[in-house]
């Protein structure tokens, strides 16, 4: 397979994220190769190995990508006043609007952590927990203030993330 015409290094390497991306996301990580992928972006196997070192940085890079853009895009997000409820509501349109935007990288995100080397599960990990006390945050203050009830801000924020991420399976 020759280089496709008017391709260049920077293109090829988005085409192999974005490819990895789809293909992880329908067939899962386990079942798709090298070869399909470099298949999909038009080049033969071992010119992926000039863009990643192996499949598995692929994925890390993917989801590393994905939870580093989540917490960007939160950062930058606008903030309401009025307090914990406000945020709390702030912080529920965001996820459900991100989350939708992007459902192939948040399938993979939830779907293929058992496939990370424990390395890069730790990373993933701790941007996880970064996501994480953001709503915690808001919920601990909400407490604080009396608007919320709860009992455990740690097992209420897990359910409520588990929550509104599972709008992504059922909403069309």
């Amino acid at each position: 397979m020759a280089r496709r015409s008017g391709s260049s290094g920077e293109r090829t390497a988005q085409d192999l994220r974005r490819a990895a991306l789809e293909l992880f996301a329908t067939h899962g990580y386990a079942a798709v190769s090298m070869r399909q992928i470099a298949s999909a972006v038009g080049v033969q196997a071992g010119a992926l190995y000039l863009y990643t070192p192996d499949k598995q940085s692929l994925l890390a890079d993917i989801m590393v990508e994905h939870m580093e853009d989540l917490l960007a895009a939160w950062a930058a997000w606008p903030k309401p006043g009025g307090g914990p409820e406000a945020m709390f509501e702030a912080f529920v349109r965001f996820h459900i609007r991100l989350h939708l935007e992007r459902g192939a990288e948040v399938f993979i995100s939830y779907m293929e952590l058992r496939s990370l080397a424990p390395e890069n599960f730790a990373r993933i990990e701790t941007l996880r927990r970064s996501y994480e006390a953001v709503l915690s945050d808001i919920l601990v203050a909400g407490r604080g203030a009396g608007v919320f009830r709860l009992a455990d801000p740690k097992l209420a924020t897990f359910a409520l993330i588990a929550m509104l991420t599972g709008v992504n399976t059922w909403y069309r």
